[in-house]
């Protein structure tokens, strides 16, 4: 019988995987995997990752490593604490495996990734802990047609949900009214982050992430070969009565995520040159213009007093912005915060650089010209603390 599983090389690290009958190494050394997220649960899936061999790997982390982390998480160690966990989390898949190219970005998904990275995977892993991180990928994942597996967990429950644009349901399909109060108790009356939120902890069993984090790669696994996958569905793991189900999210038809950026036009510049800049080379290259970028993220202009009449100048994007930030200094009380997402190309903003306004590297900007959009894809600069 001449089978070519027979003549697979023992010297190979990936010797056994390729006796799965529909393994694909070669397609799994030229994917890219965007993993958010460096907890527990994304200690598991980098771990997998690593395993299996995925060529190119990108990790997303803001947070530090604290001893309550080694309990759970497989790829720290003691003498990491108070290092970047996305740094730390690559240093140990390169550990494991250094067929993997990984990159670890130190920075936060709502306000440091663009979506031209987000366009270059092939697939996103979300391993988070709140529902404005999930809906915020989501949208993401939307709007450039990349699927995407969410995981979530807590004690020794999970589930995992699979999502693959630019059809059937998403993730904001399934939220509740519930779920939309509790993304506002993020933020304090003036719409500002709340740090205290942001400091809750989810308690988790070690084993639970393994299982998750298991049930992410292997969908991760059939995305990549091509396979079937269960999309728009949650598989729910119930780990106090040992119970497994699934449950379908229903299509919203008018569902706020299920937007798509097409056709993208590809430009020289970065997010270091000025609005009116980015006018001109469209002008001279395309023969287009534009009225407005819209921007995705709120932009905090400035912090105003009704009290003492004080304005503090701020321009941030608003996830960046705490509520603790916008207490005057002369009176003690909360100050308004000015925001604007709407950005004139003859405004005041004209003359600012685009990062200025709170774009990240790599960004695919929303132009408005009339009432037709133009969708214009920013080259790579230097941004953000890259490992």
């Amino acid at each position: 019988m001449n089978d070519s599983r027979l003549h697979i090389s023992d010297d190979s690290r990936y010797s056994s995987l390729e006796l799965i009958g529909w393994w694909d190494q070669s397609r799994l050394r030229q994917a890219r995997v965007l993993v958010v997220g460096a907890g527990a649960l994304g200690n598991e899936v980098l771990k997998n990752l690593a395993l299996i061999g995925i060529g190119h790997v990108t990790i997303v982390d803001f947070d530090c490593i604290e001893n309550s982390n080694l309990s759970r998480s497989i790829l720290f160690r003691a003498s990491d604490a108070g290092r970047s966990k996305a740094i730390v989390a690559a240093e140990a898949v390169r550990q494991i495996n250094p067929d993997v190219n990984i990159q670890a970005i130190n920075g936060n998904v709502l306000t440091d990734i663009g979506l031209g990275l987000v366009r270059e995977m092939d697939v996103i892993v979300g391993c988070l802990d709140n529902r404005e991180a999930r809906l915020w990928v989501n949208r993401m994942c939307w709007k450039v047609t990349r699927p995407w597996v969410d995981g979530g967990i807590q004690e020794i429950n999970g589930v995992c949900k699979i999502f693959v644009p630019p059809n059937g349901a998403c993730y904001e399909c399934g939220m509740t009214d519930a779920d939309y109060r509790l993304i506002h108790l993020r933020y304090s009356c003036p719409l500002l982050r709340r740090e205290d939120m942001l400091e809750g902890k989810v308690p988790t069993a070690p084993t639970i992430a393994s299982i998750i984090g298991g049930l992410q790669v292997q969908e991760v696994l059939k995305l990549l070969h091509g396979r079937e996958v269960d999309e728009g569905v949650a598989l729910v793991f119930n780990g106090v009565a040992n119970q497994f189900y699934k449950t379908r999210f229903q299509h919203n038809e008018n569902c706020l995520s299920h937007e798509t950026w097409e056709p993208l036009i590809a430009v020289p510049l970065t997010n270091q040159c000025q609005l009116n800049e980015l006018k001109s080379w469209l002008a001279e290259k395309h023969d287009l213009s534009f009225d407005h970028l819209m921007l995705d993220r709120d932009l905090v202009t400035e912090l105003r007093c009704k009290h003492c009449s004080i304005n503090r100048p701020v321009m941030q994007a608003r996830p960046r912005v705490a509520a603790s930030d916008g207490i005057c200094e002369k009176c003690q009380q909360p100050m308004v915060a000015e925001m604007d997402h709407l950005i004139s190309v003859n405004g005041i903003f004209a003359n600012r650089r685009l990062d200025e306004l709170g774009v990240p590297d790599r960004e695919i900007l929303h132009l408005i010209s009339g009432e037709q959009s133009i969708y214009v894809e920013l080259a790579s600069g230097t941004n953000g603390q890259r490992d």
